[in-house]
């Protein structure tokens, strides 16, 4: 299994995701989505090259609502797995499919050169809000999906965490006991939602070791670049934007050059004290995007390993 991410051409390249997350090295990654067009997937790549000089320890692509970017998912992953300094980290959902549909995928994924995969059950159909219907051959939730990757190779699983509670969770003890739950079924490490406040993620991984869920969780950070998207993204995953951040954005908000550096800031600001609470290292969701994740890096002082 090819994991170069801390360290190409080491002792890295023999061990999985979770051992790689779990040396006390700093990890740092980004997630990407599959554009819809050629042109877009070419800007894609210079985002890959932008980003690489990071030596991130993985790079995740996301999987379309009911596998509707099936195809381009599994090129890019493939791509990303034939670059020998890079690892990638295929998300997977189990929306709408049935186990052996499920199956053809990961098969596409290790035919394309993948050991890595992020298992998620994915948002209902009818988006944020709407009932979750499982498929009659599918699965119901992530850790099902888990076992049944974990059944199928030597695969690297990775899975969801929600630092401020999954959206039909009843309350945060609840996900404490799903994530531990998802470990047993054979996850190795987890990324978080986004989120702004460090506190959440400190009680998160508290809330999981007193599960005896003890596999390292990456925090998840969305650089804020442009206040209205981000406002609209937090509220579809139930992400608080929280009222001192939007006061300090909204005395920028008529100039993006000032609400970009601000984004900036407080991603630094965020990251810098995750750091310092013993988190792995950092996800970034970088939106296809390298800048401010560059920027971010680069005031935390990290660069290339």
């Amino acid at each position: 299994m090819r994991e170069e991410g801390a360290g190409a051409g080491s002792d890295a390249s023999r061990r999985s995701l979770g051992e790689v997350l779990s040396t006390g090295s700093r990890s740092f990654s980004f997630e990407l989505f599959p554009p819809k067009t050629d042109d877009g997937e070419r800007a894609l790549w210079q985002t890959i090259r932008d980003l690489q000089g990071l030596s991130p320890s993985l790079i995740s692509v996301t999987y379309g609502a009911g596998g509707s970017t099936r195809d381009r998912t599994v090129r890019i992953v493939g791509g990303i797995a034939a670059e020998p300094a890079l690892t990638p980290l295929a998300h997977l959902t189990c929306v709408g499919a049935s186990r052996e549909e499920v199956r053809a995928v990961v098969d596409e994924f290790a035919a394309a050169g993948v050991r890595a995969i992020l298992a998620l059950r994915g948002d209902p159909p009818g988006g944020p809000g709407s009932a979750w219907v499982q498929h009659q051959d599918g699965f119901a939730h992530a850790d099902e999906l888990v076992e049944f990757i974990a059944s199928m190779g030597n695969f690297s699983i990775g899975v969801a965490a929600f630092p401020e509670g999954h959206p039909e969770s009843a309350n945060l003890a609840d996900d404490a006991v799903v994530l531990a739950r998802k470990q047993d079924a054979g996850a190795e490490f987890a990324i978080t939602q986004f989120f702004f406040d460090a506190r959440d993620y400190e009680r998160l991984v508290r809330d999981a070791a007193g599960h005896g869920c003890t596999m390292p969780i990456l925090p998840g950070l969305l650089p804020v670049t442009n206040v209205a998207q981000i406002e609209r993204f937090a509220a579809l995953s139930g992400a608080a934007f929280p009222a001192d951040l939007a006061a300090r954005f909204a005395l920028v908000k008529d100039d993006p050059d000032a609400v970009h550096s601000l984004g900036v800031e407080v991603a630094a600001e965020l990251g810098q004290k995750l750091l310092e609470m013993g988190a792995p290292g950092l996800h970034f969701y970088t939106l296809n995007r390298s800048a401010s994740t560059l920027e971010v890096c680069e005031a935390l002082g990290l660069g290339a390993r």
